[in-house]
């Protein structure tokens, strides 16, 4: 591997794309890309999809709200993310909605990464979904049926903020939607995940739901209990009028039974007074309602440092990738978001830390665990360009 399997193009221009791309093809001469894109540069997708098959590299890649360079947010430019060997990565358009149809689909995706789990060697499956598929929560189910403990999970959730559809996964031909990209990563230790929210004592029960659609809580209206909780646990008033200014600071967080707390954003309200949330909500599902000053920032890091230390040893001169979840962005503004990804620089005295802003998060709650859909959350890895 060389020095940097790293490498942030301010620019997405054609000369600079073939510069960096021939550099590192003189002494990786079977090397693939994964590209990230903000979605205001989803134009030169096709830029780096042309330079790319000129020099017959294998590239996949994502696009999203925007991308972290230099403990900062940036919606312009693109990195590019070598693999000295290009490891397998399929894209998989078009994901069945119809709970009947995902079984077969799965069954399709875990029959292809079959024949390359067939060593001993770590690998972690990197999944890079588009946000505007409704049941990641249910494929992941389905996958892990499947595969088992066979792969640790990683992976994030890629795609417009403003949740409009689009195109955002693409690899060397095709620009899709409604999809997933799986890259499988050996030998790869997996990623940590964590946000650093702490349940409040008060919980009930979502008794009616409908995939990321909460109908009733305690079997009333949803957004009467949600607007009571919040009243009641932190004296604030939401309506119809000021929901969309105070959800995504008071989001729900579902209670596991191991304690784990899954947060779950409410983006919309119907007039049934039902409530959508960024991810499925189980039925019967324990909940409480969460506060987004209260999260615990310092936990946060701490978890994060101590677990990636834990999988890779000594940090300092590694490459970091990191997934920040754009609803925590809102929930504690820019300043102390950056100021969150400039602190994990700090601490693991990485070389370079490079991500992307997503719209969900992918991870275990222990090492070789059940891969779960997640909010406001940062996943972070290492980065080797030797995961082939």
């Amino acid at each position: 591997m060389t020095a940097s399997a790293m490498r942030y193009l301010p620019c997405i221009e054609e000369r600079l794309l073939e510069e960096r791309l021939a550099e590192w093809q003189a002494v990786q001469p079977r090397m693939g890309v994964l590209a990230l894109l903000p979605e205001a540069e989803r134009d030169s997708v096709a830029r780096v999809q042309q330079v790319c098959a000129r020099r017959h590299i294998p590239v996949v890649g994502a696009l999203f709200p925007a991308l972290i360079e230099g403990g900062a947010f940036h919606t312009t430019g693109a990195w590019l993310l070598r693999f000295d060997e290009m490891p397998y990565a399929a894209l998989h358009p078009n994901l069945p909605r119809e709970p009947e149809k995902v079984p077969a689909a799965m069954d399709a995706i875990a029959a292809e990464l079959g024949p390359h789990l067939n060593d001993s060697r770590d690998a972690t499956l990197f999944l890079l979904f588009d946000a505007m598929v409704p049941n990641i929560a249910t494929l992941l189910d389905e996958l892990y049926l499947r595969l088992a403990n066979r792969v640790h999970y990683m992976g994030a959730n890629a795609g417009s903020e403003t949740f409009r559809p689009m195109p955002c996964l693409f690899d060397g031909s095709r620009t899709v939607q409604d999809g997933v990209l799986a890259i499988l990563m050996k030998p790869h230790p997996g990623a940590v995940l964590e946000h650093g929210y702490s349940a409040p004592p008060q919980m009930l029960i979502a008794t009616s739901t409908e995939g990321n659609r909460i109908i009733h809580i305690d079997w009333r209206p949803a957004f009467e209990v949600y607007q009571e909780m919040a009243r009641a646990q932190y004296g604030v008033e939401i309506d119809r009028e000021n929901f969309y200014r105070h959800a995504v600071h008071f989001p729900f967080g579902i209670v596991r039974a191991n304690g784990m707390i899954l947060v779950r954003i409410p983006v919309a309200l119907e007039e049934d007074g039902s409530l959508f949330c960024v991810g499925e909500v189980p039925p019967n599902a324990l909940l409480t309602l969460l506060k987004a000053p209260a999260v615990d920032s310092v936990h946060t890091l701490d978890t994060l440092v101590q677990g990636l230390a834990a999988l890779d040893g000594p940090l300092a001169g590694q490459e970091l990738l990191l997934f920040y979840c754009a609803g925590r962005r809102l929930h504690l503004g820019i300043e102390a978001a950056e100021n969150e990804v400039r602190e994990l620089t700090r601490r693991t005295q990485a070389a370079q830390v490079a991500g992307a802003l997503s719209l969900g998060e992918i991870g275990g709650s222990t090492q070789w665990g059940y891969p779960l859909f997640h909010n406001a959350t940062l996943v972070a890895s290492r980065w080797g360009g030797d995961s082939a």
